[in-house]
């Protein structure tokens, strides 16, 4: 029963993580990159004030803590909120469901490089057809014709953000193992989101002083709770909460979640239709999931 709640927990935060990359598509049409993640943080940290609290048993924090905690925060919060959110901006919400389903492949690549894991041949041709998926995604965008090619520019720079935005997911989700072992689910929720909050303001404020306020509609203001609450809260204490109870490369499984809930969200709310090309990226990408995270 247990186990049953954990894969639940982590089913439902790649669905969320997948929700909210697409609807900031919507949002980022009103608010400034920097303005957006700033806010971001801004309401998490308001929401998860009660969760600073140390509780009395949790043990003393070790200098590795800090470093993994830090570095959680820069990577899975604060340059992955620049990178997807620029990658989304300049490309689409379908396009960043595709280049996700290559956080699998980069989980295993990482830890061959950051922790001297073994890399079986299953692993390897995953990660192959990861990156085939996203030459496939890159390589439709280049052959639009001549008239769009400043977009297909812009569409390969969005790809190259969302790569980038990829890798500094699969180092969180590395790094959030170790975590768990010493503080709660919570616990790390508030403080990599406070670290954030940190990070990003000296870029929030300065974009909020030349950022007309009175312009914004009712429904972008809905929208960023939604988004602020799932990026910064619900995503990740459902994470870190699955994670205590589901091995990490089991866990691996449930990002196919994220691709999926992307697109559908893409499709289904935004009204956004993949072309034949993408739907062969996205079955390179989901199979990919598939054969990185099989039993």
């Amino acid at each position: 029963m247990r186990t049953i709640v954990a894969q639940s927990c982590l089913a439902l935060s790649m669905a969320l993580v997948g929700s909210y990359v697409a609807l900031s598509k919507p949002l980022l049409a009103v608010w400034p990159v920097f303005l957006l993640a700033w806010l971001r943080f801004g309401i998490g940290a308001m929401a998860m004030l009660h969760w600073l609290r140390r509780p009395a048993e949790e043990p003393m924090w070790t200098p590795s803590t800090h470093r993994l905690l830090f570095l959680s925060a820069l990577l899975g919060n604060f340059l992955f909120s620049i990178c997807m959110l620029y990658g989304v901006a300049l490309s689409s919400s379908t396009a960043a469901g595709v280049i996700m389903s290559a956080i699998p492949a980069a989980v295993a690549l990482l830890g061959w490089l950051w922790l001297k894991e073994r890399i079986s041949l299953r692993q390897a041709l995953a990660t192959a057809l990861a990156v085939g998926g996203i030459a496939v995604l890159s390589a439709g965008s280049a052959n639009q014709g001549v008239a769009p090619a400043a977009q297909a520019g812009r569409d390969n720079l969005g790809h190259l953000l969302l790569v980038a935005a990829v890798l500094c997911e699969a180092a969180y989700a590395v790094m959030g193992k170790r975590l768990t072992g010493v503080l709660s689910a919570r616990r790390i929720t508030a403080l990599i989101n406070l670290w954030g909050l940190v990070l990003m303001t000296p870029l929030g404020l300065w974009s909020a002083l030349h950022f007309n306020w009175s312009a914004v509609p009712l429904w972008a203001w809905a929208l960023l709770l939604f988004y602020g609450l799932a990026a910064s809260v619900w995503s990740v204490w459902l994470w870190m909460s699955g994670l205590r109870g589901v091995n990490a490369s089991q866990a691996g499984v449930f990002t196919v979640m994220l691709p999926i809930s992307a697109c559908l969200v893409g499709m289904v709310v935004l009204g956004e239709s993949l072309e034949p090309v993408q739907w062969l990226a996205l079955a390179m990408g989901l199979a990919a999931v598939i054969l990185a995270t099989w039993p």
